[in-house]
């Protein structure tokens, strides 16, 4: 099914390897900036997508959007319609660890999750999403070589932004949890239900425990960083 209800781009326009902001003006900074002749293959909804390469290698960014139910729809399409085998999310995280900080990166081993999403698949137990060993060791390598601060652990996808329960962060800080976003959950079920490559890459942009934040261009256009780390790692 190409073209999908979401996503324009023709078979072959696509790389096997994308990487994946929630933000599709961060995945058009990083097509102007990273990719070399990058081309634009899809602007449904204003979910920006395109296609260039990296040190030669062919490589996509395709934006997300918000939430376990926007990435789920991106993420599937990619992986079941258009032969993606990789997807790297690069997000951004609230940090609920004293030792992550603005800037931060952490690299999400696995993803406890407050939504449904899993409900469809009619698993007798509780499914624990977890990332591509493969690309989890691609992306350390890669950030260990950038010199780049980093933690590799748990992370929360959460279905609330606004949540009213704070002393729930507390409990789930205390099981070990490092920041909580709003996605990597979703991107990786859809890579163990299809058998594909999944990852999330987050940079910390708050800092729940303490008020501390950072703005919204510096969130679309500042964490280089995190960015160059899932290039070197989906290229390696």
């Amino acid at each position: 099914m190409i073209p999908t209800p979401h996503i324009e781009a023709k078979e072959g326009e696509i790389a096997e390897s994308v990487l994946m902001p929630g933000d599709p003006l961060r995945a058009k900074f990083i097509a102007e900036t990273y990719l070399k002749d990058a081309v634009q293959y899809n602007g449904v909804r204003g979910m920006l997508g395109f296609t260039g390469t990296y040190k030669g290698k062919r490589v996509s960014v395709q934006g997300s959007g918000m939430g376990m139910p926007s990435i789920g729809i991106y993420s599937y399409e990619l992986f079941a319609f258009y032969g993606v085998k990789n997807i790297v999310r690069i997000g951004t995280a609230g940090s609920i660890n004293e030792n992550l900080k603005v800037k931060d990166i952490v690299i999400a081993q696995g993803a406890c999750h407050t939504s449904n999403f899993a409900a469809q698949y009619n698993l007798s137990g509780t499914f624990a999403p977890i990332s591509s060993f493969d690309l989890l060791q691609k992306t350390v390598t890669a950030a260990e070589k950038h010199g780049a601060k980093y933690m590799v652990g748990n992370v929360l996808s959460s279905d609330a932004f606004y949540g009213e329960a704070h002393d729930d962060m507390k409990r789930w800080a205390d099981m070990g949890i490092l920041a909580v976003e709003m996605e990597s959950a979703a991107l990786f079920m859809n890579a163990a239900k299809l058998k594909k490559n999944a990852l999330c890459m987050l940079t910390i942009s708050d800092e729940i425990f303490n008020g501390i934040s950072t703005t919204s261009a510096e969130r679309q256009t500042a964490f280089t960083a995190m960015m160059e780390i899932a290039l070197e790692a989906v290229t390696a």
